[in-house]
């Protein structure tokens, strides 16, 4: 199909793990993609190694709402069309019981996982309406269901990227706009490293004894909601590990990381 037909997505967090595999699918597919992310130099290489030149890279961060604001109204006129937003970018920040976790780790993941999200949507949404089709698909998590040791405010974010889904679907009734949400379990990106501070040996250590999900995985996973004809929405899906179970962690040991974005 060609580019034009299937028209532009957004995504968010492009610059590695979930994002940047999706954005590389969805140019396979024919869509111009906008790849939103922080990191310049992880956008650069992601656009030029791109064989269908179709990826635009925009630096952007979700949690600055004006800065956003600009860079969508500064899309070159082919970019300008957006049928599809995939708000990808989020992170958790260190693991811990509630009563002994970090204030600024909190804010971080309030700020990128909740406020990036609803900043980005209330930007992109209103130009979905407008041209009356256009798909939202959300990343979200299965630690919004099942609660692992340490994973208090993490989870409790994906479970906001969940609800509002749901509510995303009844606000948008009769206007031709889907939305989807993705619950990856435990994935073998960035996430984990993330999570433990750049610990690699840490990181590892979550995925001994099974084989994660992949990057492509859930990119795939992604594409498939999109591609539903109009009249099917798909409202959630829980993807996980065939080894992972859903208790996600015992006390005293590592938790298994639960999937989610790497970039805000």
């Amino acid at each position: 199909m060609a580019q034009d037909e299937r028209g532009v997505a957004v995504i968010s967090g492009a610059s590695s793990g979930f994002g940047e595999r999706i954005a590389q699918v969805l140019s396979e597919q024919g869509y111009l993609v906008v790849a939103l992310a922080r990191r310049a130099d992880r956008l650069k290489v992601l656009a030029e190694q791109d064989p269908t030149g179709s990826i635009l890279p925009v630096v952007a961060d979700v949690r600055d709402r004006e800065g956003l604001a600009r860079a969508l109204d500064e899309l070159p006129p082919p970019f300008r069309d957006i049928s599809v937003l995939v708000n990808n970018a989020g992170l958790s920040r260190g693991f811990g019981p509630l009563q002994s976790g970090s204030d600024d780790a909190w804010r971080e993941m309030i700020d990128t996982n909740i406020t990036g999200l609803l900043n980005v949507s209330g930007l992109v949404l209103p130009r979905l309406i407008a041209r009356g089709a256009g798909h939202v698909v959300n990343i979200g998590s299965i630690a919004a269901t099942y609660p692992y040791m340490g994973g208090n405010v993490y989870g409790a974010t994906k479970a906001f990227v969940h609800q509002l889904s749901l509510n995303m679907r009844v606000d948008l009734e009769g206007t031709g706009v889907r939305v989807s949400c993705v619950a990856p379990g435990m994935a073998r990106t960035e996430f984990a490293k993330v999570r433990f501070d750049g610990d690699e040996e840490r990181a590892d250590a979550l995925y001994a004894g099974l084989e994660p999900l992949s990057a492509d995985d859930v990119a795939e996973t992604v594409a498939w909601c999109l591609a539903r004809p109009p009249h099917v929405n798909i409202n959630m899906i829980e993807l996980m590990p065939s080894e992972q179970h859903f208790g996600l962690g015992f006390a005293g040991s590592p938790p298994a990381s639960p999937g989610a974005a790497d970039d805000a």
